[in-house]
Order: C-alpha cells, then sequence, then structure tokens
C-alpha cells in the first residue's frame, strides 16, 4: 500500500462531498424539516432568555446529536434499502433501532431543554 502524499487541497475538496451529502439530506428527508424548525425554536428562545454560556453548551450538545443520530439513521436506513430492496424482518429491525435511536435522543434533549428552559422563564 503506498502513501499518498497529504495535500490540503484534497482535504478540502473531501468536505464538498460532506456538504453534498447535507444538501440530499435536506432535500430527500422530512425529518430534516422538523429538526431544523425545532432547532430555529430552540436557538431562538435560547437567545430570548439570556442563556449563559454554560446553559448554551448543554444547549448546543443536545442539538448536536439529535441532528447526528438523525443522519446517522437515514445513512442505515438507505444502506438497508440498498441491500435488500425487499420487506426482511432483520432489516426492519435495523431500521427500527436506529429510528429508535433518534427518538431516545430527541427525548434527552427535550428533557434537557425543560432542565434549563423551565426554570429560567419562571
Amino acid at each position: 500500500m503506498t502513501q499518498e502524499k497529504f495535500s490540503f487541497r484534497k482535504r478540502a475538496g473531501s468536505f464538498s462531498f460532506a456538504f453534498a451529502g447535507l444538501a440530499m439530506f435536506f432535500k430527500t428527508q422530512h425529518n430534516a424539516i422538523i429538526h431544523a424548525v425545532a432547532t430555529l425554536a430552540v436557538v431562538a428562545l435560547s437567545v430570548s432568555l439570556r442563556l449563559p454560556p454554560a446553559k448554551w453548551l448543554f444547549i448546543v450538545i443536545a442539538i448536536g446529536l439529535v441532528w447526528v443520530a438523525e443522519l446517522f439513521n437515514t445513512a442505515i436506513e438507505k444502506l438497508c434499502d440498498m441491500v435488500c430492496p425487499e420487506q426482511d424482518p432483520q432489516i426492519k429491525f435495523i431500521k427500527d433501532v436506529s429510528a429508535a435511536a433518534v427518538l431516545v435522543t430527541a427525548i434527552i434533549a427535550m428533557i434537557t431543554g425543560c432542565i434549563i428552559f423551565i426554570p429560567a422563564m419562571l
């Protein structure tokens, strides 16, 4: 195996694949719109309540984890559909567990938001 010389230009070019993936995600996934609206609402509320940086940290982490979970879920579902286009109980299990990961992450984010926002609004 030969080692290719490091190139900033090639590394920067690899970001284009990631941005293309984000663009496809937003064009094809309805849940992306729901997450975007929720993200904007949480950010707007955080700004309006003038949350301190420590609380912003938890908000940003919670938002980021939900986005990452949704992106992985989408990738797993697409891969499953490609590998096995017909109905299969094992593929259903994989897709359901992947979706459950998003649900659990969203619930944790919601609990985090309640812990931060409820006292700030009282």
